[in-house]
């Protein structure tokens, strides 16, 4: 079928990233029902990789982004690309960075 919406979680298998993975899989899911045809679980050799896809579009890196990312920050991105007039109640929130001193 043409124009389906996809996830493509691509993790390596040897950082142990596929529970993570699964999780993060199954909570886009539940977000982005009737939005989201497909989730993939993608095991990589690449040592540390860990990159989430939404139709092909890489939103998350987690070497550029320094790190595995936050379940609301990964929502709007994900959103963004498969259903930009989504609301995401909650998620839609962005909080404060707290002041350094």
């Amino acid at each position: 079928m043409e124009n389906e919406n996809k996830l493509t979680v691509e993790y390596c298998s040897k950082c142990k990233f596929m529970m993570r993975s699964a999780w993060i899989a199954q909570e886009l899911l539940q977000t982005f029902e009737g939005d989201l045809d497909e989730a993939a679980l993608r095991p990589s050799e690449i040592p540390g990789i860990w990159r989430i896809y939404a139709n092909g579009r890489q939103v998350w890196d987690r070497k550029t982004e320094r790190g595995l990312p936050e379940l609301k920050e990964l929502k709007r991105r994900v959103r963004d690309v498969i259903a930009p007039d989504k609301d995401l109640g909650h998620a839609e929130t962005i909080e404060p960075k707290a002041e350094e001193t």
